[in-house]
């Protein structure tokens, strides 16, 4: 039985290849770039001022409004954050963390280097994210191969979201979704895409590359179960979007946050 711990759940080397194959190619950059938008507007609308803080994205974020920003690209270990306790006075992450084999280890790292009062704002891929390629794939491999095996990698729900918050030891935490489709013409395009994206399996427990007839099964299937009219077929990304702040020897005020509300879709 292949080892299911944490740590060893994703294959570090291949998620680096595919970063770098990726940025060689041409990195498709439209969906990092509309979710780091939408959480810099979230940023935006918290009344205070973030002196110093950590950029933990995929690609960098515009953090306009600090004096002073760390931008980690991220090209080793998203597990580990090498900063001192109490550095930052913000820690903003652009879907990233769904790529960490601790995502509660992760969290009490990023809660550590906050100081007092400082916050945490991050994006990540959510339970409900290319659901239908996972449909896909599962009913092809197992009519083709009579079994199945992991091509896309697990997400967390956003019912989990703000209990892990606080487990990690963040005060006020919020937890909230947003869904962003796009269209394609085919599954081919959908994996293109990933690939430009880095977004591709790299879970330690992958099989080799699906064989051609799976593939076309698949796409197949795809099409009769999602496509719409024009024969274009939905990936669906759900985003989570985490708010959490470091306690502070003042909690009794709330923590400034959003002065509205942002509906879920």
């Amino acid at each position: 039985m292949a080892d299911s711990s944490p740590a060893l759940l994703f294959d570090r080397r291949a998620w680096r290849l595919h970063r770098v194959r990726a940025q060689r190619q041409g990195v498709v950059d439209f969906l990092h770039r509309e979710v780091g938008e939408r959480l810099t507007d979230r940023l935006d609308l918290v009344n205070r001022k973030f002196p110093t803080a950590l950029d933990l994205s995929a690609a960098a974020l515009d953090l306009g409004g600090t004096a002073w920003a760390v931008s980690r690209e991220v090209v080793s270990e998203p597990d580990f954050v090498p900063f001192r306790d109490a550095s930052f006075d913000l820690v903003a992450s652009n879907l990233l963390l769904h790529w960490v084999g601790d995502l509660p280890g992760t969290l009490v790292q990023l809660r550590r280097v906050l100081k007092p009062g400082g916050l945490l704002l991050a994006t990540l891929f959510g339970g409900q994210t290319l659901v239908e390629l996972r449909t896909a794939l599962f009913e092809a491999e197992l009519a083709e191969e009579g079994g199945v095996s992991p091509r896309v990698s697990p997400t967390m729900e956003l019912g989990d979201a703000a209990a892990l918050l606080q487990r990690a030891g963040f005060s006020s935490p919020v937890a909230d979704s947003e869904t962003i489709t796009v269209t394609y013409p085919d599954i081919l395009g959908l994996m293109r895409d990933l690939r430009g994206m880095g977004e591709t399996n790299a879970l330690s427990a992958r099989r080799g590359f699906l064989r051609r007839a799976t593939l076309a099964r698949a796409d197949a299937i795809y099409g009769e179960h999602f496509a719409a009219a024009d024969g274009r077929i939905p990936a669906t990304f759900e985003v989570l979007f985490l708010t959490g702040w470091a306690p502070h020897p003042d909690d009794t005020n709330p923590r400034p946050g959003p002065r509205r509300a942002i509906s879920q879709h």
